[in-house]
């Protein structure tokens, strides 16, 4: 049995720093660093549940070929169960030019690859009842699973007594409560980014956002806020709290950082308070090294550096 099982985008990442501008037509720019590292949302949430140290599993989906096998490697050397991922021959595994501008900000060129080719039928649902959390981890790019397909799949999961969770990533096609509203009434736990979570309601305020997403069912929901820290509403509790500031050297992967400290503190039973700052730490910790995981570290050290900051 696994405490957390993510379900979502899994993507190659070529990582370089510092990228200020691309090179001209037919020239050529030198870089300080170029690394590979595995991406994507499940993959960087599921990663750094395992190194917090929460037992995950990883469903999702890679080519067959030198980028999938790097993913597949990739997630069992850090603990994750990855036998929940389909390898398939007709496709290939999705990947990311990630540029890293000095300041830590970054920008993307994308090919979505297998993850376009998830469907329902690619479930191991033993993986998922087998699971305290079931979590989405990517909704917005997974075309052949977002919609109605994953309120089918996080039904199917709470009717196996499986607490539910939600993260989204950006709607480049627009589609935004579209897509998701089906989804909402089996979600236990949403944690988009604030951004996102405007796109989806039509809202500003953190409030009015929370309001609109337990409106449609959701139970409760943890806004990522970026350099205004998290707020996290219940029917019966508010929270704001403050980002730990730390020196960024690259903000990849924050987000599903803080989804990996959140529903860490759910898993252990935590109140929201301490699930927050715990979330909020996980995401400071990834910002200060280069990928979406390496900088992360056990619990212990989270909850040392914590309490070390609220001293």
């Amino acid at each position: 049995m696994v405490d957390v099982t993510c379900l979502g985008i899994l993507v190659a990442d070529v990582v370089g720093k510092p990228v200020e501008k691309l090179p001209e037509r037919g020239k050529l720019n030198l870089v300080d660093r170029l690394e590979l590292h595995g991406g994507g949302c499940a993959n960087n949430t599921g990663i750094g549940l395992a190194k917090i140290g929460i037992k995950t599993a990883v469903i999702g989906k890679v080519g067959n070929d030198g980028f999938g096998d790097f993913m597949v490697n990739s997630l069992r050397s850090s603990g994750v169960d990855a036998s929940g991922v389909v390898r398939d021959a007709s496709t290939s595994t999705s990947a990311t030019m990630v540029m890293v501008h000095g300041d830590g900000e970054r920008s993307f060129i994308h090919y979505i690859g297998a993850n376009a080719c998830l469907s329902e039928d690619d479930i191991n649902w033993d993986i998922v009842k087998n699971s305290k959390i079931f979590h989405i981890a990517g909704s917005f790019l997974m075309p052949g699973f977002d919609g109605q397909p994953t309120a089918n799949v996080l039904k199917k999961a709470k009717e196996l007594g499986v607490t539910t969770a939600l993260d989204t990533a950006w709607d480049s096609k627009g589609q935004w409560m579209k897509l998701l509203e089906p989804c909402l009434e089996y979600v236990d736990y949403a944690v988009p980014s604030i951004e996102e979570a405007r796109m989806v309601t039509g809202k500003r305020d953190p409030a009015d956002v929370a309001e609109v997403l337990m409106d449609k069912g959701v139970g409760i929901v943890a806004l990522k806020m970026g350099s205004e820290g998290c707020y996290i509403k219940s029917a019966d509790s508010e929270v704001r709290l403050p980002i730990y500031r730390v020196d960024a050297v690259d903000a990849t992967g924050a987000g599903d950082a803080f989804a990996a400290g959140f529903l860490a503190g759910i898993a252990n039973g935590w109140d929201l308070e301490r699930t927050g700052k715990f979330a909020n730490a996980t995401g400071a910790f990834c910002v200060t090294a280069l990928g979406a995981t390496d900088g992360i570290k056990d619990q212990a050290a989270i909850e040392r550096f914590i309490a070390e900051r609220e001293a």
